[in-house]
């Protein structure tokens, strides 16, 4: 009798934490970042292209974050980008993107190495 109660336990505890896992996917405001877990992050996907003595080339915004850093929302962005230009790496750096978060998707641009949303 005991053995049928606690398989009947374990089952329920069971059936509840996979619920409980599954409902961490459903559908919350917006298309992305549906997942509890990432709900809060913002991001931007962006495209940079940097201008430095009239020469014009692609900027990775990656290569000058922390090592496992992914994440780079609109201020990150800004950060970055002051750096690159009072460094003297570019004169002005210039790119279109989105900003993706629980919320949905908006635009972004960067003119004159300034971050507008």
């Amino acid at each position: 009798m005991t053995e049928s109660v606690l398989s009947a336990a374990q089952l329920t505890v069971t059936g509840t934490l996979v619920l409980w896992m599954i409902s961490g996917f459903t559908s919350l405001p917006g298309r992305w970042l549906r997942w509890k877990m990432f709900c809060r992050a913002t991001f931007t996907i962006v495209t940079l292209t940097g201008t430095k003595n009239g020469h014009t080339g692609p900027v990775n915004v990656y290569q000058y974050l922390s090592p496992g850093s992914f994440l780079v929302g609109p201020p990150q962005l800004q950060t970055v980008i002051n750096h690159l230009t009072t460094s003297g790496l570019y004169d002005r750096i210039d790119g279109i993107g989105r900003v993706l978060s629980a919320t949905g998707e908006r635009p972004l641009a960067v003119m004159d190495s300034r971050v507008v949303l």
